[in-house]
């Protein structure tokens, strides 16, 4: 049995193989893969593309997906060994995920950390425990990474550009209201160098920069490839020649949970959406973020509804690549 909890525990030909697969299911989207089968998607945190392409992944191969509102229409849990469950959750996840793995042959979770302790939340507590105690794959829907999403990123951009080894990838801070969790720029470093490519991060103070964790991994993976890891504040350095650009709002972690105190940090990234004369400095680069985004906050109308937005595309990929990533964990025949 294997979890898919991050990529960095996977390899590049094996994250390369769910990718072709994925291709073969946007090809052919009906099968019965997963006849039989069913997988549980917990949500503690709100979504679109992320339940919708799962429910409907899981239908197209003959399964059947049940949606779980973990915010309200289940029991809290509790997931901290030893706790003294007098106050707060109704159950425990040693019970609730042994339970839901005698009914489902797949647990899907989906839960931000809560911005109250990066030092406790940069463990993914909530996810690693259901791993443990759960006896069917567990799959990350995004909790501090977001490893579909880097699937469905790196087909669209194979898609478009071909083989991206050797290519310059920029992962560039942009403005947001407010800050966000760092899981899908932790996943775009670390899917970027494990596909061999150069990689930059433009943010507007290095006090944005990653958890260690992901920057060591990316500079690994890098290195591994013989390709260059890189942080910037300066704009034109971190565009000029690049092949891709993603965007990407997150909070800085020396000030996490401390938002204001972290403003006039952010202000500093005030000029940072991605623009026409930004996207003029780059090798023709192809451009694309997760979803949902703020249009005019994060990337101008002009590029967004240009040919270099890869946006649609890779969210379209999320159906397909989960599709193929389902069939492999659950060990289903083809």
């Amino acid at each position: 049995m294997r979890h898919f909890l991050s990529t960095e525990d996977w390899s590049r030909d094996e994250l390369q193989s769910l990718i072709d697969r994925a291709r073969a299911y946007r090809e052919s989207p009906l099968g019965n893969a997963l006849k039989g089968k069913s997988i549980a998607l917990l949500f503690f945190n709100p979504s679109l593309r992320t339940r919708t392409s799962f429910d409907l992944g899981a239908y197209q191969l003959g399964g059947h997906a049940i949606v779980l509102d973990a915010r309200g229409s289940t029991w809290p849990v509790e997931f901290e060994e030893g706790a003294v469950m007098d106050d707060g959750p109704e159950e425990h996840v040693k019970e609730a995920a042994r339970v839901l793995s005698s009914y489902v042959d797949l647990i899907a979770i989906r839960a931000f950390p809560k911005f109250e302790d990066w030092t406790a939340e940069r463990e993914d507590p909530l996810i690693q425990a259901y791993a443990r105690h759960a006896t069917v794959p567990v799959i990350n829907m995004e909790t501090i990474v977001h490893p579909c999403q880097e699937l469905a990123m790196m087909m669209a951009m194979q898609d478009r550009m071909g083989d991206v080894r050797g290519k310059d990838f920029l992962l560039t801070w942009v403005p947001h209201p407010k800050p966000l969790n760092t899981a899908v720029a932790n996943s775009a470093i670390l899917m970027a160098s494990k596909f061999g490519m150069n990689v930059r991060m433009l943010v507007p103070d290095e006090a944005f920069a990653l958890d260690p964790r992901y920057m060591g991994a990316a500079e690994r993976f890098c290195a591994d490839a013989g390709t260059q890891f890189s942080l910037t504040t300066n704009v034109k350095e971190a565009y000029s020649g690049a092949d891709a650009v993603y965007a990407k709002s997150w909070g800085a972690l020396p000030f996490y949970g401390k938002w204001e105190e972290e403003a006039p940090l952010r202000a500093k990234g005030a000029g940072f959406m991605i623009d026409d004369a930004k996207m003029a400095m780059t090798n023709n680069a192809v451009v694309s973020h997760c979803l949902p985004m703020r249009r005019n906050v994060k990337i101008a109308d002009s590029v967004v509804d240009s040919d270099a937005f890869l946006g649609l595309q890779e969210a379209e990929n999320r159906l397909h690549v989960q599709k193929a990533l389902m069939e492999s964990l659950a060990g289903a025949e083809r």
